[in-house]
Protein backbone atom coordinates (compact mmCIF):
# COMPACT_ATOMS: atom_id res chain seq x y z
CA UNK A 1 0.00 0.00 0.00
CA UNK A 2 1.27 3.59 -1.11
CA UNK A 3 1.64 6.11 2.02
CA UNK A 4 0.59 9.40 1.15
CA UNK A 5 2.25 12.29 3.01
CA UNK A 6 0.40 14.92 4.11
CA UNK A 7 2.17 18.18 3.10
CA UNK A 8 1.11 22.02 4.76
CA UNK A 9 2.76 24.99 2.81
CA UNK A 10 3.40 27.89 4.75
CA UNK A 11 4.36 31.39 2.53
CA UNK A 12 3.50 34.82 2.61
CA UNK A 13 3.37 34.95 -1.29
CA UNK A 14 0.15 33.51 -2.56
CA UNK A 15 2.03 32.92 -6.63
CA UNK A 16 4.95 31.23 -4.36
CA UNK A 17 2.55 29.21 -2.64
CA UNK A 18 0.90 28.33 -5.97
CA UNK A 19 4.19 27.55 -7.72
CA UNK A 20 5.67 25.37 -5.24
CA UNK A 21 1.99 23.70 -4.57
CA UNK A 22 1.85 22.61 -8.19
CA UNK A 23 5.88 20.87 -8.03
CA UNK A 24 5.07 18.84 -4.55
CA UNK A 25 1.56 17.80 -6.52
CA UNK A 26 3.86 15.88 -9.60
CA UNK A 27 5.73 14.52 -7.08
CA UNK A 28 4.16 10.68 -6.33
CA UNK A 29 3.19 10.36 -2.52
CA UNK A 30 2.76 13.90 -1.78
CA UNK A 31 -0.71 15.90 -0.69
CA UNK A 32 -0.82 19.06 0.06
CA UNK A 33 -3.14 19.07 2.82
CA UNK A 34 -3.57 23.15 3.32
CA UNK A 35 -1.88 26.46 2.60
CA UNK A 36 -1.82 29.31 4.60
CA UNK A 37 0.59 33.26 4.45
CA UNK A 38 -0.12 33.92 8.47
CA UNK A 39 2.70 32.89 10.77
CA UNK A 40 -0.16 32.08 13.58
CA UNK A 41 -2.49 29.98 11.35
CA UNK A 42 0.66 27.69 10.51
CA UNK A 43 0.81 26.70 13.92
CA UNK A 44 -2.68 25.95 14.12
CA UNK A 45 -2.69 24.15 11.03
CA UNK A 46 0.38 21.85 12.39
CA UNK A 47 -1.55 21.75 15.51
CA UNK A 48 -4.86 20.62 13.67
CA UNK A 49 -3.77 18.47 11.11
CA UNK A 50 -0.37 16.63 12.31
CA UNK A 51 0.81 16.76 8.69
CA UNK A 52 4.15 14.75 7.76
CA UNK A 53 5.60 18.34 6.60
CA UNK A 54 5.20 21.64 6.79
CA UNK A 55 7.50 23.93 4.29
CA UNK A 56 7.36 27.20 6.41
CA UNK A 57 8.81 30.48 4.88
CA UNK A 58 10.61 32.75 7.41
CA UNK A 59 9.09 35.90 6.49
CA UNK A 60 5.21 35.26 7.28
CA UNK A 61 3.13 37.91 9.22
CA UNK A 62 1.56 37.36 12.73
CA UNK A 63 4.14 34.96 13.57
CA UNK A 64 7.27 34.46 11.67
CA UNK A 65 8.98 31.56 10.76
CA UNK A 66 11.52 30.92 13.54
CA UNK A 67 9.01 31.52 15.86
CA UNK A 68 6.32 29.22 14.44
CA UNK A 69 9.08 26.70 14.09
CA UNK A 70 9.93 26.69 17.91
CA UNK A 71 5.98 26.59 18.38
CA UNK A 72 5.61 23.83 16.17
CA UNK A 73 8.79 21.76 17.30
CA UNK A 74 7.50 21.89 20.59
CA UNK A 75 4.10 20.32 20.01
CA UNK A 76 3.47 16.59 21.54
CA UNK A 77 3.16 15.20 17.43
CA UNK A 78 5.37 17.72 15.80
CA UNK A 79 5.37 18.46 12.33
CA UNK A 80 9.01 18.17 10.37
CA UNK A 81 9.65 21.02 9.12
CA UNK A 82 11.55 22.14 5.99
CA UNK A 83 12.32 25.97 5.70
CA UNK A 84 11.94 28.23 2.83
CA UNK A 85 14.09 31.50 2.67
CA UNK A 86 15.79 33.51 0.02
CA UNK A 87 18.99 33.53 3.00
CA UNK A 88 21.97 31.48 2.72
CA UNK A 89 23.83 32.88 5.03
CA UNK A 90 24.85 30.69 7.91
CA UNK A 91 23.76 32.57 10.68
CA UNK A 92 19.83 32.44 9.56
CA UNK A 93 20.05 28.82 8.20
CA UNK A 94 21.74 28.30 12.18
CA UNK A 95 18.99 29.95 13.87
CA UNK A 96 16.54 28.07 11.75
CA UNK A 97 17.68 24.35 12.42
CA UNK A 98 17.45 25.61 16.26
CA UNK A 99 14.66 26.69 16.25
CA UNK A 100 13.75 23.13 14.56
CA UNK A 101 13.53 23.19 11.02
CA UNK A 102 15.24 19.57 10.04
CA UNK A 103 16.12 21.01 6.49
CA UNK A 104 16.48 24.31 5.18
CA UNK A 105 16.16 25.29 1.08
CA UNK A 106 16.57 28.66 -0.73
CA UNK A 107 14.35 29.65 -2.88
CA UNK A 108 15.94 29.55 -5.68
CA UNK A 109 17.00 25.49 -5.39
CA UNK A 110 16.55 23.42 -8.10
CA UNK A 111 13.23 21.40 -8.74
CA UNK A 112 15.33 17.85 -7.90
CA UNK A 113 16.69 19.48 -4.50
CA UNK A 114 13.35 20.18 -3.21
CA UNK A 115 12.26 16.33 -4.01
CA UNK A 116 15.93 15.46 -1.79
CA UNK A 117 15.23 17.59 0.78
CA UNK A 118 11.91 16.11 1.23
CA UNK A 119 13.12 12.41 1.09
CA UNK A 120 15.86 13.45 4.03
CA UNK A 121 13.03 15.23 6.24
CA UNK A 122 10.98 11.57 5.87
CA UNK A 123 14.10 9.65 6.94
CA UNK A 124 14.82 11.80 9.88
CA UNK A 125 17.72 13.32 8.10
CA UNK A 126 18.80 16.87 8.46
CA UNK A 127 19.02 18.59 4.62
CA UNK A 128 21.37 22.05 3.82
CA UNK A 129 20.83 23.68 0.29
CA UNK A 130 23.85 22.58 -1.30
CA UNK A 131 24.31 26.34 -1.86
CA UNK A 132 24.95 26.30 1.88
CA UNK A 133 28.13 26.42 3.80
CA UNK A 134 27.65 23.53 6.35
CA UNK A 135 30.45 24.13 8.18
CA UNK A 136 29.92 27.69 9.14
CA UNK A 137 26.55 26.55 10.25
CA UNK A 138 28.05 23.55 12.09
CA UNK A 139 30.31 26.71 13.94
CA UNK A 140 27.06 28.98 14.39
CA UNK A 141 25.67 25.94 16.05
CA UNK A 142 27.99 25.15 18.44
CA UNK A 143 29.79 28.16 19.29
CA UNK A 144 27.49 31.28 19.28
CA UNK A 145 24.07 32.31 21.10
CA UNK A 146 21.86 32.46 18.43
CA UNK A 147 19.15 34.14 20.06
CA UNK A 148 18.93 38.32 19.90
CA UNK A 149 19.55 39.51 23.47
CA UNK A 150 16.84 41.80 23.18
CA UNK A 151 14.62 38.91 22.29
CA UNK A 152 15.70 36.31 24.61
CA UNK A 153 14.10 39.17 27.44
CA UNK A 154 10.69 38.23 26.50
CA UNK A 155 8.09 35.31 26.51
CA UNK A 156 6.87 33.59 23.34
CA UNK A 157 3.52 35.73 23.61
CA UNK A 158 5.62 38.92 24.47
CA UNK A 159 7.76 38.34 20.90
CA UNK A 160 4.26 37.41 19.37
CA UNK A 161 2.87 40.92 20.62
CA UNK A 162 5.75 42.76 19.45
CA UNK A 163 5.77 41.56 16.01
CA UNK A 164 2.05 41.88 15.59
CA UNK A 165 2.49 46.15 17.14
CA UNK A 166 5.20 46.42 14.22
CA UNK A 167 3.31 45.15 11.73
CA UNK A 168 1.21 47.73 12.80
CA UNK A 169 -1.93 46.10 14.41
CA UNK A 170 -3.75 47.56 16.73
CA UNK A 171 -4.37 46.64 21.03
CA UNK A 172 -7.54 45.54 20.03
CA UNK A 173 -6.71 43.74 16.60
CA UNK A 174 -3.96 41.98 18.37
CA UNK A 175 -6.30 40.78 21.11
CA UNK A 176 -8.57 39.36 18.13
CA UNK A 177 -5.95 37.35 16.71
CA UNK A 178 -4.54 36.02 19.78
CA UNK A 179 -7.89 35.49 20.92
CA UNK A 180 -6.77 37.51 24.56
CA UNK A 181 -8.97 39.78 26.24
CA UNK A 182 -7.77 43.59 25.62
CA UNK A 183 -6.38 43.98 29.10
CA UNK A 184 -4.15 40.68 28.59
CA UNK A 185 -2.69 42.43 25.49
CA UNK A 186 -1.99 45.89 27.57
CA UNK A 187 -0.45 43.87 30.25
CA UNK A 188 2.08 42.03 27.78
CA UNK A 189 2.88 44.74 25.54
CA UNK A 190 3.71 47.09 29.45
CA UNK A 191 6.06 44.03 30.19
CA UNK A 192 7.79 43.61 26.66
CA UNK A 193 8.27 47.67 26.84
CA UNK A 194 9.75 47.39 30.75
CA UNK A 195 11.95 44.75 29.31
CA UNK A 196 13.33 46.16 26.67
CA UNK A 197 13.62 49.98 27.88
CA UNK A 198 11.36 50.45 24.82
CA UNK A 199 8.43 53.35 25.44
CA UNK A 200 7.31 54.00 21.75
CA UNK A 201 6.15 52.39 19.04
CA UNK A 202 8.38 53.26 16.57
CA UNK A 203 11.21 52.39 18.91
CA UNK A 204 9.77 48.33 18.90
CA UNK A 205 9.55 48.39 15.24
CA UNK A 206 12.84 49.41 15.31
CA UNK A 207 14.10 46.59 17.43
CA UNK A 208 11.68 43.92 15.28
CA UNK A 209 13.44 44.98 11.76
CA UNK A 210 17.01 45.55 13.35
CA UNK A 211 16.36 41.38 14.92
CA UNK A 212 14.81 40.24 11.37
CA UNK A 213 11.58 39.20 13.23
CA UNK A 214 9.74 41.70 10.23
CA UNK A 215 11.11 42.77 6.98
CA UNK A 216 11.79 46.78 6.28
CA UNK A 217 8.54 47.08 4.39
CA UNK A 218 6.52 46.62 7.25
Amino acid sequence: MNVRRKIILADDHALVRAGIRSLLESLPGLEVVAETGDGLEAVELARRLEADAMLLDITLPGLNGLEAAKLIAGMEKPTRILMLSMHAGPEYVARALSAGASAYLIKDSAFEELSTALQHLFKGKRYLSQSIDAEAVEHFLQSQNLEHPELALLTPRQRQILQLIAEGYATREIAERLFLSIKTVETHRSQLMDRLGIYDVPGLVRLAIRTGMVTPEH
